[in-house]
């Protein structure tokens, strides 16, 4: 039998209220930040290649 680690939550009913918004705010900005620290952190890399070697 599998160790089940986290248990499965089910998805929102259609009629169930959604979070409050400075939750769905805050992973929006915390989402958004970390995609463009990551898109920054790959652009620098690239733009470095070509001086590596």
């Amino acid at each position: 039998m599998p160790a089940i680690i986290i248990d499965p939550v089910p998805p929102p009913t259609p009629d169930e209220p959604p979070g409050p918004l400075w939750k769905r705010l805050a992973w929006f900005v915390a989402l958004s930040v970390v995609a463009a620290g990551v898109t920054a952190i790959v652009a620098y890399a690239l733009r470095a290649l070509p001086f590596a070697g």
